[in-house]
């Protein structure tokens, strides 16, 4: 496929030109406009270069849901740096395992965070921490003498709000002449004097982000996606949905989620398209508040978020006089009773099912507006190619199933330090998905279930090793096994089952507390199951196959 742009800064600059007043963002009771936004990218931009960012420098995000996080993204990409979002649910050592993994200079933080996030500041790789919100109280008490200065030579501290120009060949100096951690507040990105001058743009085969998805191993993943990566995806879903400038989508799943990055923030961008930021998913109430308020025509959600629309009491005048036009669902299938409550609620509008992962930037197929079939996610997005296969990679008939693997220019770069996981996952341009499915006769995807044991709740993929390497930490635990059972809502509950060694005690109560000082809340088990034994087969894996069946009526 052919692209008319070679990196994203390049559509911001068209778009910003061509309609300045055009609203991006509706963030709360504040609006920003697209010239506006330009205008802030620029300025964190520069600011970035001041403090020693270069072409390919890694730049970390741990940000909730708000126009800083665009911003930051933006501007971290329009200098050739990579940006790293990070899961905002994660504990201070799973923060620490990422920016040590991708080597990140800087860190974007969210002040509300900083209960996990505070710790960082001794990390001897981090250069900078930027904060969106308030700075921490822990860190405001800081000397100046603390501070470092963005280059000796000039006497000027980054701890000031007004920074002078330096030459090109000094700015990179930043990181090298710091001793310590800089603490400093997002305001400072936004109010210097230093004007953004970038001598090199990215190309279109260049790194755009690193997503982390978390890997059977237990370590997470660092999927590189490039910019064509994203332009194939964003050029895809803006045809399959039918994108106009007078969308307005509307962003509450967090915004380091692959779906939501690609599909509700870079999408409506590319598109010219307006952007409602709610902050949080909680009171739903809230959401469906700022959809009517913001007139809303793009409604992008999980699972979870459908069944539980399907199942409440929704307002007559929300019905009747919301501008929805398209309701997207990904992240994992829906189940059938949802779909027909959804369409007996919302008669006017279309709901479309998509298939996607992280490793393919994440959009692989969705259903046509003209033509969807119950169950299916759809045919693949126009470019990408979709095949069926056994265990040797042998493609399989129409119907039936087999391990889904795609090709096409949304299959990412690989996985960040890894080319031996990398080669195991694609294979001849292949990307082995590690999911189950089918095809029909028109090329319409069903998704029949899961390869690999990988837990969905909420649209967040689990991994049970990670959870079960921390239960082995347990000095008395004997065997651990966890898996994922549906609930009533067709969504997932983490479920632990724990084999205690002969001998010693073990209780619910000590596993929780050590489960909560390792892992992010939403990997830690709804259900804690103590066993005399588990199940194991000959060779002696665990056969998590029979702890679902014994508990599957439990839930």
């Amino acid at each position: 496929m052919q692209y008319s742009y070679n990196n994203f800064y390049e559509i911001l600059t068209k778009v910003a030109k061509q309609s300045p007043n055009q609203i991006a963002i509706f963030d709360e009771k504040e609006k920003l406009k697209y010239h506006e936004l330009k205008q802030n990218v620029d300025k964190v931009a520069a600011y970035l270069q001041l403090c020693g960012v270069n072409f390919g420098d890694k730049v970390a995000m741990a940000v909730a849901n708000s126009k800083e996080f665009i911003i930051s993204y933006l501007a971290i990409t329009a200098i050739g740096a990579v940006a790293v979002p990070m899961n905002t649910f994660l504990k201070t050592n799973e923060f620490e395992y990422i920016l040590n993994d991708c080597g990140a200079r800087v860190l974007f933080a969210s002040s509300s965070l900083a209960k996990e996030l505070i710790a960082l500041s001794e990390l001897e790789i981090l250069r900078k921490i930027i904060w969106i919100g308030q700075t921490p109280k822990k860190l405001q008490s800081a000397s100046k003498d603390d501070y470092v200065s963005v280059d000796e030579e000039y006497g000027e501290s980054a701890y000031l709000s007004s920074t002078p120009q330096i030459s090109k060949e000094d700015m990179s100096k930043g990181y090298e002449n710091n001793g310590v951690v800089k603490n400093v507040n997002f305001s400072e990105a936004l109010n210097h004097k230093y004007t953004l001058s970038i001598t090199k743009y990215p190309k279109i085969d260049d790194l755009m982000h690193i997503i982390y998805t978390s890997g059977t191993t237990g370590k997470p993943k660092g999927a590189m996606i490039s910019y064509k990566n994203i332009f194939s995806n964003v050029i895809g879903a803006h045809e399959r949905f039918k994108v106009k400038k007078s969308d307005r989508f509307i962003v509450f799943l967090p915004m380091f989620h692959s779906f939501t990055l690609t599909a509700m923030v870079l999408l409506p961008i590319f598109s010219g398209a307006s952007m409602v930021l709610v902050r949080s998913v909680f009171p739903f109430s809230n959401v469906l508040k700022q959809t009517l308020l913001k007139r809303v025509t793009v409604f992008l959600g999980i699972p979870a978020i459908y069944t539980a629309i399907g199942k409440a009491k929704i307002p007559w005048y929300f019905r009747w006089f919301n501008r929805i036009r398209l309701f997207v669902s990904g992240a994992a299938p829906l189940a059938k009773q949802t779909i027909d409550d959804f369409r007996v609620k919302f008669p006017r509008a279309t709901l479309v099912e998509g298939y996607g992962l992280s490793e393919c930037s994440p959009v692989v197929a969705a259903n046509l507006f003209d033509k969807q079939k119950l169950l299916s996610v759809g045919p693949a997005l126009n470019g990408y190619e979709v095949k069926i296969v056994d265990d040797e990679m042998m493609e399989l008939p129409v119907g039936q199933i087999g391990e889904i693997i795609v090709k096409g220019d949304c299959v990412m770069q690989g996985y960040y330090g890894m080319p031996g996981v990398t080669d195991e996952t694609i294979i001849n341009g292949w990307l082995k998905t590690g999911d189950l499915g089918k095809i029909d006769e028109e090329g319409f995807i069903y998704i029949v279930d899961r390869k690999k044991d990988l837990i969905i709740s909420k649209g967040i993929n689990i991994y049970p090793r990670e959870i079960e390497e921390v239960i082995y930490k347990l000095e008395a635990v004997e065997a651990a096994a966890v898996i994922g059972v549906k609930d009533v809502h067709a969504d997932e509950e983490v479920v632990a089952f724990i084999q205690v060694k002969e001998g010693m005690d073990l209780d619910e109560k000590t596993v929780r507390e050590h489960l909560k000082k390792n892992l992010a809340n939403f990997k830690i088990p709804k259900s804690i199951y103590f066993a005399e034994e588990l199940p194991r087969n000959a060779t002696g894996k665990v056969l998590k196959r029979v702890l679902k069946e014994q508990i599957k009526d439990k839930i």
